[in-house]
């Protein structure tokens, strides 16, 4: 199972929300390739960069970090956050993106996420699934839709998705443990979909866990910045 630690961005800055909430903000570094190069030196080679300024603005933004850590490390980044055209893509990948989620997108303007997946296909396009309740959550987590959760992963892999990022934001940024119950079914009803854990990740024994029951990997957060989880315990993970 891949461990992938995760930077958000605001205002060039490395930083981490709670719930999705901007006014719960902390900064964890001013540098985010500062963050990068130590995940890099730690012997992580996954990167998940999210665009938090962009996630606001409806449209990328902080394409400059990413290409700064593009350049500087060898890290395969995934880039999400505000992807709302072929345009935004087109940057996103020129800056060094290797993959990139879309998510408010794949809910509210589905034929253009479609459109993503033929013209890069499904091993650059990650669908983003966020959930709350059981019911897919959109707009920075802002808004619940109507949406079944396995109802809407079923029908997208239907159609050609093979990776998903889905977070529980109901645990994001607690640090109070994942839905591996709820991941555990996706893996059973959607086994050949790439399953990418997110949101309160918290501890050693918790990774063990979803690398059991077959996650592809794992986005690791706020437990990397509060300690809770060290990357020496993370080389030896992937050791």
């Amino acid at each position: 199972m891949l461990i992938i630690p995760a930077i958000d961005i605001i205002d060039g800055k490395c930083v981490r929300l709670t719930q999705g909430d901007y006014a719960q903000k902390t900064v964890y570094n001013e540098d985010p390739l500062e963050v990068a190069k130590q995940f890099e030196d730690a012997g992580l080679h996954r990167l998940h960069l999210v665009d938090l300024d962009g996630a606001k603005a409806k449209r990328i933004i902080n394409h400059r970090v990413l290409e700064r850590i593009a350049g500087a490390t060898s890290l395969v980044i995934d880039f999400g956050g505000g992807l709302k055209s072929h345009e935004d893509l087109r940057i996103a990948f020129e800056s060094g993106a290797q993959q990139v989620t879309g998510g408010t997108v794949a809910v509210k303007e589905p034929e253009l996420f479609m459109d993503w997946l033929k013209v890069y296909g499904g091993e650059r396009i990650i669908l983003g699934a966020d959930f709350k309740d059981g019911n897919i959550a959109v707009s920075g987590w802002q808004e619940q839709s109507q949406l079944e959760l396995f109802a809407f992963l079923a029908d997208y892999v239907a159609q050609g998705v093979k990776y998903t990022i889905s977070t529980d934001v109901s645990k994001d940024g607690l640090l109070q443990g994942s839905a591996i119950d709820t991941y555990q079914r996706i893996r059973e009803e959607l086994p050949e979909l790439k399953l990418i854990a997110s949101g309160g990740v918290t501890s050693m024994p918790e990774l063990e866990r979803l690398r059991e029951i077959g996650c592809f990997g794992a986005i690791i957060g706020k437990a990397i910045y509060e300690n809770k989880i060290s990357l020496k315990d993370l080389m030896a993970f992937n050791a």
